[in-house]
């Protein structure tokens, strides 16, 4: 990579999940339109992720690998790709010079916070969970700063962080505090998201849930239901003989509008949803995925349960009746449903990129480290 004079130069390291990727590449997009040269370092899985960074963005493709995928074999080699990457990155960091390391997690950031770690270049991490990833928690004592994405964070004892919040996309910004219709007797928009993916336990309970609601409620409710392909079919027709009037997808690309029209939003705790949940500014029912490694859904919810934004509904324990009850509690008190939009306002930080940047500058002035 070519420096211009007087260009400062971020490396990003990230990869293995969208998760990951989008609030690396919401900094990339930043700190490209402030002049600096930014370089992305990722693996071949996380490499597909990068199709959004700015053209701009140099990509630098290491070897990396976890241990928990592949077989006996694989693992055994795991050390030895690592190891690879690790040089790869020392060597180009040793030309390079860069002047701040930002890693987001994974273990494809794995070589490059080892290099600046190993050769003290200016250092940081961003956590997106209430809980640190494998990766984030073995580096969070090993840089100079650590960026949450989720407040409060479970942290490492010793180990203190920095609230940026999660960097969300432009079309969640554009809607960023929406006017809030609180419910009444008029047609209700009722969104239930599960991730990338869809969740197939939405898909079982929801129907179920929304069919048991009285009947003076459940005929104001219009619905958009994210689902896997292979439960679509039968929620839609679910929803059919309920009477309720639903539209199920198994993507929907326009979410942000559908969460800034709505009054009640059923959810996965995921870092991303939260964080546009909180933006936008929308009451909330979280279920947790409950096998999320270290429980970290339980902990991106918490900030929102605790100031009354959200009804937290562990999925161990939750089944249909119960969840009918809390979507008839919430869409049935048009006062505490604008209460808790206004308190999922409070938690929200659609200052989270620039909130990151401020940091990386900082942090390559020498000033924060």
């Amino acid at each position: 990579m070519t420096r211009e004079p007087g260009a400062k130069l971020l490396l990003i390291a990230a990869g293995g999940t969208g998760g990951h990727m989008f609030p690396a590449q919401a900094l990339a997009e930043a700190m490209v339109a402030k002049g600096w040269r930014v370089k992305l370092t990722t693996d071949a899985r996380g490499a597909r992720y990068a199709g959004g960074f700015p053209s701009a963005v140099q990509r630098m493709v290491l070897p990396s690998a976890t241990f928990a995928r592949g077989g006996i074999l694989a693992k055994l080699l795991v050390p030895f790709r690592i190891a690879g990457g690790v040089l790869g990155a020392m060597a180009s960091m040793l030309r390079e010079r860069p002047d701040v390391v930002v890693g987001f997690g994974g273990y494809p950031s794995i070589p490059a916070l080892t290099a600046a770690w190993v050769l003290r270049f200016p250092r940081m991490i961003h956590e997106q969970n209430g809980v640190l990833g494998r990766v984030n928690r073995i580096f969070s004592n090993r840089v100079d700063l650590v960026a949450c994405g989720t407040w409060p964070t479970d942290l490492p004892e010793g180990v203190s962080g920095e609230h940026t919040g999660n960097p969300v996309r432009a079309a969640v910004l554009e809607r960023a505090g929406a006017d809030y219709f609180a419910p009444g007797d008029y047609p209700m928009s009722l969104v239930v998201i599960g991730g990338s993916q869809g969740a197939r336990v939405l898909s079982d309970l929801v129907p179920s849930a929304v069919a048991a609601l009285p009947d003076d409620l459940r005929r104001h409710i219009r619905l958009a239901h994210q689902a896997r392909a292979e439960d679509a079919e039968r929620v839609a027709h679910a929803y059919e003989a309920a009477g309720v009037i639903a539209e199920v997808a198994v993507f929907f690309d326009d979410i942000p509008r559908r969460l800034s029209e709505a009054q009640l939003v059923i959810s996965r705790a995921g870092a991303s949803s939260v964080a546009d949940i909180s933006v936008i500014g929308r009451p909330a029912i979280l279920i947790p995925f409950a096998a999320a490694t270290g429980d970290h859904q339980t902990a991106n919810a918490r900030g929102l349960v605790e100031a009354g934004a959200a009804v937290l509904a562990p999925e161990r324990t939750l089944d249909a009746a119960s969840l009918s009850a809390q979507i008839a509690a919430i869409l049935g008190d048009g006062a505490r449903a604008l209460a808790m939009s206004r308190a999922a306002l409070s938690q929200g930080r659609p200052d989270a990129t620039v909130r990151l940047v401020a940091l990386v500058e900082g942090l390559g002035k020498g000033a924060l480290v």
